[in-house]
């Protein structure tokens, strides 16, 4: 008899439960800050132990409604893009869209290839240049359906946005929310370095695309051999493929008004500092526009908006309790306990080890702290003196962090991303971290690859 795997939101409450004990048994520290050019920083050898501020009872149970109103912003975000998208998605745009897709990949067999190498690329750059993390939220919704179509599983739905954005992100070149405040704080010019950074990134993206494509193949001769498939056979992804749709004028205009929408998304976030709140707006707009162009009526408009917010309900709550974790680590004062500890361990050894010790403690730390701006404040006013001292340089220590911020967070449970596309998709965590784990031994050993040539060959300034 097959035992059933723990929902999404008890193996998140399990992590609380852990987390909550771990306050009782790590001792409780703190490093002090100081505020230069706004952003507050850790002070290097400042680290001192404080008085313990253990998790309770009500702390535990306070944690997710913690969470939820220290994530508001990204919650709002998810409801007003799904809420559009759900009107786009009443027009039967995308849909229609899809299916001329894939009518042309039937006609043109060849052509099927480079749907995944092509998108990718594109989502890795995403990640590379302006950070995409929180926004692949908003494509899964569209590369589900066309997975699907293809003749692909709901994996290969989810892994073209978000290992793409996610190879990119950790191989940046370009990002200002990681390499750019790293360097900030390690006194680097900004985005120096970025040829050695350019290499790095086709690394990870070559490897993510060749391993999807593998996988995509190993599933298209053989889909049960998918973990999904029997769950993807429920999935509202997939109904509706029967390829008989027309693409009609309407159609058409409403899918050329949603990728200008997706060009201004790029420019707004490269040239006028958007985040999540015009995002948010954008999509709005986006979703009325389209049931304008559409004449879809306004009641059915407000319908399709509730509805498309409404399957988000449970994402919101996998992101709350993920944020909550967090939470209670922070205020039982362990982070600051963990990072001086590892910090310390990383010093007695050869520079090739030493690297890879950076490497991986910022991969650990990212368990508690995914959030690539705010590990950078944390670890690097540490990592940066420390790294003069191994004799390694500064900007090596920028790209092992990355990496480990990057890296891990395609696979840590605490990352309200990662658990909010797996939701969205309806795959288990646990069939995520099974199928991911190979593709994440991959990885790291890229990392610890790409680490050595600037220790050993170049001196990289």
């Amino acid at each position: 008899m097959k035992t059933k795997l723990p929902d999404t939101l008890i193996l998140l409450l399990l992590i609380l439960l852990v987390f909550t004990i771990l306050t009782y048994l790590i001792p409780a520290g703190e490093f002090d800050r100081q505020v230069v050019n706004g952003r507050e920083l850790v002070t290097p050898g400042s680290y001192h132990q404080t008085e313990s501020n253990p998790a309770g009872f009500f702390e535990f149970i306070l944690a997710p409604i913690q969470g939820f109103i220290s994530s508001a912003q990204i919650i709002v975000f998810i409801f007003f893009v799904a809420g559009s998208f759900g009107i786009i998605n009443k027009t039967g745009a995308i849909e229609a869209g899809l299916q001329s897709v894939v009518r042309l990949s039937r006609k043109r067999p060849k052509s099927k290839k480079f749907v995944i190498p092509v998108l990718m690329m594109l989502f890795s750059l995403a990640g590379a240049t302006f950070g995409m993390s929180e926004e692949v939220l908003v494509f899964i919704l569209i590369t589900l359906p066309l997975s699907f179509a293809l003749g692909y599983d709901s994996i290969v739905g989810v892994s073209i946005p978000f290992i793409g954005a996610g190879a990119g992100f950790a191989g940046a070149f370009l990002n200002p929310f990681t390499v750019g405040i790293a360097q900030g704080i390690a006194e680097l010019a900004p985005f120096s370095g970025w040829e050695y950074r350019l290499v790095v990134w086709t690394v990870f993206t070559l490897a993510a695309i060749i391993f999807l494509m593998v996988y995509a193949r190993k599933i298209e001769k053989k889909p049960e051999a998918s973990p999904m498939y029997e769950l993807d056979k429920k999935s509202k992804y997939k109904e509706g493929h029967n390829m008989t749709g027309s693409f009609t004028t309407r159609h058409k205009i409403v899918v050329a008004i949603f990728l200008l929408g997706l060009v201004l998304l790029i420019v707004g976030v490269n040239q006028w500092d958007w985040y999540i709140n015009e995002i948010s707006g954008l999509f709005f707009v986006l979703g009325i526009v389209s049931a304008l162009v559409y004449r879809m009526p306004v009641n059915d408009t407000v319908d399709a908006f509730v509805s498309g917010a409404a399957d988000m309900i449970k994402v919101t709550f996998v992101i709350a309790i993920a944020k909550g974790i967090l939470i209670v680590a922070s205020e039982g004062k362990i982070i600051d306990t963990i990072l001086f500890y590892l910090s310390s361990a990383v010093e007695d050894y050869p520079r090739t080890v030493s690297v890879q010790l950076m490497f991986y403690m910022q991969s650990f730390l990212n368990f508690f702290l995914p959030s690539g701006s705010g590990q950078a404040a944390l670890t690097m006013p540490i990592m940066s003196p420390l790294s003069d001292i191994l004799g390694i340089s500064r900007q090596t220590a920028v790209l092992a962090f990355q990496l480990g911020d990057g890296l891990s967070n395609l696979i840590i449970p605490t990352s309200g991303v990662t658990m909010g596309v797996l939701t969205i998709a309806n795959i288990p965590y646990q069939k995520w971290f099974k199928w991911a784990l190979p593709l994440m031994i991959l990885f790291f050993i890229l990392a610890m690859l790409v680490l050595l040539p600037p220790v050993i060959f170049f001196n990289w300034g």
